[in-house]
């Protein structure tokens, strides 16, 4: 079964909703025209992403993948998990296929658990947004206080969860 259908299920049920809606409030033209527009936007940077996710997955070997960021990678993987994940480009619709892709190519779950919490705490690409909306002392609290998360729930997912198919 497509793990999408589910997910995609809901959206879809939300979406007849909201169309239904704004059609009683005479709005529904303008909210279709709000999604072509946002369509034209997203869909050229999924589909590069959708090709970046699928050519990690044929690029990638799993002796790679195995040595450096698989099961066996140990701490060594979870530290580079956590390194990528703060170095990662873009929002969810550009991490998820790649956190996919580097999965199904072999990647251990706790590496890709250090991956995306470390993505979520420390996105490298949000820091001179954050300092200049909420300060650089707030900053450095923050990520002072988040810097072992990534390291911990990969080891945590690690010990409890290795042997876990992810796909």
């Amino acid at each position: 079964m497509n793990p999408m259908l589910i997910p995609t299920l809901v959206m879809g049920v939300v979406a007849v909703g909201l169309v239904l809606y704004a059609h009683r409030q005479g709005v529904h033209v303008q909210g279709f025209k709000q999604t072509y527009k946002m369509v034209l936007q997203i869909l050229p940077v999924v589909a590069c992403v959708l090709v970046v996710a699928g050519m990690l997955q044929v690029l990638i070997s799993p002796a790679w993948c195995s040595k450096w960021i698989g099961t066996t990678s140990g701490l060594r993987g979870i530290i580079i998990g956590s390194v990528a994940g703060c170095l990662a480009p873009g929002g969810t619709l550009v991490t998820l296929p790649i956190a996919a892709a580097l999965l199904r190519s072999g990647a251990g779950v706790g590496t890709m658990v250090a991956f995306m919490t470390s993505w979520s705490c420390w996105m490298a690409m949000r820091l001179p947004i954050e300092v200049g909306i909420l300060g650089w002392k707030f900053t450095l609290v923050r990520l002072v206080s988040t810097a072992v998360l990534p390291v911990i729930a990969g080891l945590i997912a690690h010990v409890l969860f290795a042997e876990v198919e992810a796909f």
